[in-house]
Order: C-alpha cells, then sequence, then structure tokens
C-alpha cells in the first residue's frame, strides 16, 4: 500500500494523463456459429474509423471457439502475433513445422516477418477454446519468421504485475520485435498497485479479463478496455476479489 502523500502524488500525475475507455458492449462483435469473436479495434468485417488501433496496437480479439473447430491454414507477414488462452486447449500448426498446443497460463508469440502460414484449432471436440489474440506493429520489417511460446507461474502475479512480453529475449516473459512490455496481474478486493512506463513517450491499453478495477479513477470492469498515455504512472485498485487484468504497454 502507499503513504496518503504518494498516493496523491501519483493520482495528480495521472489526472494529466489522456485516456480513452472501451466499455465491453461497445466492442464489434461476429458470430460465425463455430466462432464468436468480440473486436475491440477494427477488424475483418467489423469497421470504426474511432477504433483503428491504439498506438501500435493493432488487434484485441476476444475468441470463443466451439469444439473441434477452427482457423484453416492462412498468412501474416510484418506482424506480431500474441496469443493468450483464457480456457480450453488450442493447437497451432505452421509453416515453419512447429506444432503445439496452448492452454491457461500460457503465451505463444510469433513474429510472421518475411511471411508465414499457420492454422488454431480447438483440440477438443467437447468444449470450447477461449483466448485472445493480439496484433503488435513491429519495428523491423521482413525478419524471419520465429515462434515461441512459455508457460508462465500465475503465482507470480498475485496482487502485482508479472511480466510476460518485452523487447528483450533475456528477460521475462516471450518476446517481440517492439518496444513493448504486457504484464499481467490478479488481485483482491481494495488492493493497489503503482504501474511505471517503461519507455518514454508510451501508452498502456489496460484489459479487463474479469472483476472489476479502477483506474486513473475510471471504473472498468469485465472485458471493458481503458487507454492511458501522457503520463509516467498511474495507480490500479481492485474493486473486488480475484480481479485480473492485462497491462499491453505499446509505442504511440
Amino acid at each position: 500500500m502507499h503513504s496518503p502523500q504518494l498516493t496523491r502524488t501519483l493520482q495528480k500525475k495521472a489526472a494529466m494523463a489522456k485516456t480513452i475507455l472501451h466499455k465491453a458492449d461497445s466492442r464489434g462483435q461476429a458470430d460465425h456459429g463455430w466462432l464468436k469473436s468480440f473486436h475491440s479495434f477494427s477488424f475483418a468485417g467489423y469497421y470504426n474509423p474511432e477504433r483503428m488501433h491504439f498506438g501500435v496496437l493493432r488487434v484485441l480479439n476476444d475468441d470463443w471457439v466451439n469444439g473441434g473447430m477452427g482457423f484453416g491454414k492462412h498468412p501474416h507477414d510484418n506482424m506480431e502475433i500474441i496469443s493468450i488462452p483464457l480456457e480450453g486447449d488450442l493447437e497451432h500448426q505452421d509453416s515453419m513445422g512447429n506444432t503445439t498446443v496452448i492452454r491457461k497460463g500460457d503465451i505463444q508469440v510469433m513474429s510472421a516477418g518475411t511471411g508465414v502460414y499457420h492454422s488454431e484449432y480447438n483440440k477438443n471436440e467437447n468444449e470450447p477454446v477461449k483466448f485472445l489474440q493480439i496484433w503488435i506493429f513491429p519495428n523491423k520489417k521482413n525478419v524471419s519468421p520465429r515462434y515461441d511460446q512459455i508457460t508462465l507461474n500465475e503465482a507470480e502475479r498475485k496482487n502485482k504485475f508479472q511480466q510476460v512480453l518485452s523487447p528483450n529475449s533475456n528477460d521475462e516473459g516471450v518476446w517481440i520485435h517492439q518496444d513493448a512490455w504486457f504484464h499481467l496481474g490478479t488481485f483482491d478486493n481494495g488492493i493497489s498497485a503503482t504501474y511505471a512506463i517503461k519507455k518514454p513517450g508510451n501508452g498502456v491499453y489496460a484489459f479487463v479479463l474479469k472483476g472489476s478495477f479502477k483506474l486513473d479513477g475510471i471504473e472498468i470492469t469485465n472485458r471493458d478496455g481503458l487507454g492511458i498515455w501522457e503520463t509516467e504512472e498511474f495507480i490500479l485498485t481492485s474493486s473486488e476479489d480475484d480481479s485480473e487484468i492485462l497491462l499491453m504497454e505499446v509505442p504511440m
């Protein structure tokens, strides 16, 4: 917990920040029967000129895939693609020769670079798979395609931020070709934590996975997104037990 004086100082700094709130029910929606997807930013059949991206964060899709179904082989290039499973088992295959399964507690990254084909399927026939699909514009084009996944220790995010992605291959979590940092946190009711921006000029897009929080004095709840920038740090406070959040720090 912070001292009252420090809390007031941080709140004053945060009050000078710029923010944008995307409520969960304002997202684009697609229902293909086997696939239900919610788009925080314009994607496929959903186009909103006010919701094209947040800095270099281009896509944040909240996907739900029926048992045994999935995305057939399709191409990508010059994009950093991150998958975070929330429930179930997602099987990945790609033109680099990888065949893997990712589950809750894992994080997967693919640098598409000069070009790669991949497919994603629900490995189970009798239960859905739920996952976040995130696309980041890279800071280097036409790199050699690359794939990686790791299993995270979820206990390391209890009432604090666990780094799960960075620009550095020798740092915690996976890495990408961009000056971006992702953190996950699970918080008890009333717990506060300060997030300090890693690189000047970056902003943070906060996405609530479960429960509710207050960030920069703004209430955000399940599947709401809140972007904050032009600040050095901010305070996040949980409003209920077992609240989960993903923070995506990206260049603006």
